[in-house]
């Protein structure tokens, strides 16, 4: 796709800042599983929605008095196979899906889809959110957003960025990035966030984009080298990384999101109860969570208002991606 045309995802990709409510100490209803709960994440084990599900399904077991048990159903662009394992799943709250933004974005980029993403879920809580940063292998000519830039306006096609498949957060923040900053990349995609940040540790890619709660660590490490976060303020956990505002990129600006979603048909108390449950249990992993620069919802409280933000999402990408002259493929 032509620079020109990728240049229109910049500014609707920025979606407004969401101020996201759960109802405060929550409880759950009189529903309770009859036995363990299959949490499907439709990515491989490291990624932001393998993390949160782990993150969130220990309360949450406590509170519902059965293990949720965390499957990595990967394979398929967009998580498409872990995705389709639930749509099609018995609706009796048994098998949940916890996905990423990635959910919202498959539909406008997967012209076969097994599922509708719209009708065949019920939201359960919208989990968090949080940035995206730019980061790249250590070994890199370039130490700043800049002076990236300039490296790979300067080799085109030469350097590789490793996205999590197609539809990917991962892979939009690529294409987001690559628009904004008007360079020529080359995808590389791997089966998840976690493969894809392991392929630039290693040297196999130059540059991906993580949330900051994968970054963290590696940083720490010295593993990974980080260019920008793209949003506009720095993130409290890595005060040190500029930007992309301030790295000469305004327009590279992108987050990522967790959901946790039922199969449709799923009976409304049941829907509720799950609500109550992951309402509790972000309350209680709340200062977790602001350790690893995630935010916890408290906008989009109630499962109405995760279908109506879901929906909302994916008429967004949509939108977006069609007028950047991207076709489902």
């Amino acid at each position: 796709m032509p620079i020109r045309r990728r240049s229109v995802l910049l500014g609707a990709l920025s979606a407004p800042p969401l101020a996201l409510p759960w109802a405060a100490g929550a409880q759950p209803t009189a529903w309770r599983p009859e036995r363990s709960i299959r949490a499907i994440v439709p990515f491989a084990v490291g990624g932001l929605a393998d993390l949160m599900a782990r993150m969130a399904s220990e309360p949450a077991s406590a509170i519902l008095g059965q293990p949720i048990v965390i499957e990595n159903r990967t394979g398929g662009a967009a998580g498409l196979i872990g995705t389709d394992a639930v749509a099609k799943a018995a609706p009796d709250g048994h098998t949940i899906l916890v996905n990423s933004s990635a959910h919202a974005i498959a539909p406008a980029l997967v012209a076969r889809m097994p599922y509708d993403a719209a009708r065949d879920f019920a939201g359960i809580a919208l989990l968090g959110r949080g940035p995206m940063v730019l980061v790249g292998h250590p070994g890199l000519p370039a130490r700043t957003l800049a002076e990236l830039v300039a490296l790979l306006r300067a080799n085109p096609m030469r350097h590789n960025y490793a996205a999590a498949g197609i539809g990917s957060t991962v892979h939009l923040t690529g294409e987001v990035f690559r628009a904004a900053a008007e360079v020529e990349i080359q995808f590389v995609h791997y089966r998840g966030g976690g493969p894809a940040l392991q392929a630039v540790m290693a040297g196999e890619a130059q540059i991906t984009a993580v949330s900051t709660a994968e970054a963290v660590p590696q940083l720490r490490g010295g593993t990974i080298r980080a260019f920008a976060v793209s949003v506009p303020e720095r993130s409290p956990i890595l005060p040190e990384v500029p930007t992309s505002i301030e790295g000469g990129v305004p327009r590279f600006q992108q987050d990522i999101w967790i959901v946790a979603a039922a199969p449709a048909r799923t009976p409304p108390e049941i829907v509720t109860a799950l609500n109550a449950a992951y309402s509790e249990a972000l309350r209680r992993i709340e200062p977790r969570m602001a350790e690893l620069g995630l935010q916890v919802p408290r906008a989009v409280g109630t499962p109405a208002q995760v279908d109506a933000f879901l929906r909302g999402e994916m008429e967004r990408y949509a939108a977006v991606l069609r007028a950047a002259g991207v076709k489902p493929e």
